[in-house]
């Protein structure tokens, strides 16, 4: 049977799921990314703080886990299909040293184990030692994201904001963002602990500063069913 949330992450590039995940695994992944942040050489800090850590599927074991378990893999599945897997993971936390704003965008890179020259990929970059580049549109369109958020995210912690069926047009340049802006009505993805969002690469979103910056731990983790062309292999 579909599920009902399907049909309106088709439609709009997102929903949020609430408690899809058990408050004992948040705690789990909460204490297995405490005890990376002493060795990872992903880590991004301000101040005393680490506020992002990149790398996740290849440091932290329990995020491998949670990238194939039994909360997250079955809603994974039900949009890319029974071939599904995890290409990268991220952490993102906003505190009051790192209380951080990101203007509106869409994901538009992807990580890869080494660089290839392959028609329609590029630029390349590399972040915390890894080959980003940016793919065809087409490769993103096959792609969905889940932010599972380990604290609760309300409106007044800088909540991720998003343009609703802003994921169909591609990739979008400065103009087409700001018109997209000027006719959609933005909506801000608030959730509670183990709570998360479902969302579409392609989807335009930001995020603004938190009126009352607290953690904000949020575990990016990026899925395709797809394999790569040219040779090139996704690294996770």
């Amino acid at each position: 049977m579909t599920p009902g949330w399907l049909n309106d992450f088709q439609r709009d590039g997102f929903v949020c799921l609430p408690d899809l995940v058990s408050s004992a695994m948040v705690l789990e992944l909460i204490s297995a990314l405490e005890e990376a942040n002493g060795g990872n050489s992903g880590l991004r800090h301000r101040g005393r703080e680490t506020y992002a850590i990149r790398n996740l599927l290849e440091s932290v074991a329990a995020v491998r886990s949670l990238a194939e378990s039994a909360a997250l893999k079955p809603v994974v599945k039900e949009v890319l299909g029974a071939e599904a897997f995890a290409v990268r993971g991220l952490l993102f936390d906003k505190t009051p040293e790192a209380n951080w704003k990101v203007a509106w965008h869409q994901d538009l890179t992807i990580a890869v184990k080494r660089k290839l020259e392959v028609t329609g990929f590029g630029p390349w970059s590399i972040k915390a030692g890894i080959q980003h580049v940016q793919p065809p549109v087409a490769v993103l369109e096959k792609m969905v994201t889940v932010r599972l958020h380990l604290d609760d995210c309300t409106e007044k912690n800088g909540p991720l904001q998003v343009l609703p069926g802003s994921h169909t047009q591609g990739r979008l340049n400065a103009e087409n963002i700001q018109a997209w802006r000027a006719r959609a009505s933005a909506i801000s993805c608030v959730a509670g602990r183990g709570g998360a969002l479902l969302m579409r690469p392609l989807l335009l979103h930001a995020s603004s500063a938190a009126v009352r910056p607290g953690h904000r731990r949020v575990i990016h983790l990026e899925f395709a069913a797809d394999t790569l062309p040219g040779g090139l292999e996704w690294l996770g």
